[in-house]
C-alpha cells in the first residue's frame, strides 16, 4: 500500500521560499508517476508539477514553471517541490499525489492518480 506524507508547510511572506516534502512508503517499481497538485477553497484541484520516475523527467505547470522545481531523492524516497518567488495567488493546500504506470506529462487531473497525501497548508502573505 502505497503512502504518502506532506510536509514543509507554512506561512511566508511573498518573495520567500518555502520546500515540500513528500515522503512516500509502499513505493514499487510500477509507481512511476509522482505529481504535486494544489487546491484553495474556491478552485478545483490543480496540477501544478509531475515527475516521471523512470527516466527522472519533471513537468512543470506553466503559471509556476520559472518558480517551482520538482524533484526526488530516490535514496530517501522523498519527492520535493522547491517554491520560490511566492506570490500570494500560490496560498494553497498542497498534495502530493502517484499513480502506478505510463509517462506523467500528460497526467495532470487528479483523477489520474490513485495514490494522495493529507496535504500541506502553503499561505503567503502579500
Amino acid at each position: 500500500q502505497v503512502q504518502l506524507v506532506e510536509s514543509g508547510g507554512g506561512s511566508v511572506q511573498a518573495g520567500g521560499s518555502l520546500r515540500l516534502s513528500c515522503g512516500a512508503s509502499g513505493l514499487t517499481s510500477n509507481v512511476l508517476c509522482m505529481a504535486w497538485f494544489r487546491q484553495t477553497p474556491q478552485k478545483e484541484r490543480e496540477w501544478v508539477a509531475g515527475f516521471y520516475r523512470f527516466v527522472r523527467t519533471t513537468y512543470v505547470a506553466d503559471s509556476v514553471k520559472d518558480r517551482f522545481t520538482i524533484s526526488e531523492d530516490t535514496a530517501k524516497n522523498t519527492l520535493y517541490l522547491q517554491m520560490n518567488s511566492l506570490k500570494p495567488e500560490d496560498t494553497a493546500v498542497y498534495y502530493c499525489a502517484a499513480d502506478e504506470g505510463g509517462t506523467c506529462q500528460w497526467r495532470t487531473r487528479p483523477d489520474q492518480y490513485n495514490y494522495w497525501g493529507q496535504g500541506t497548508q502553503v499561505t503567503v502573505s502579500s
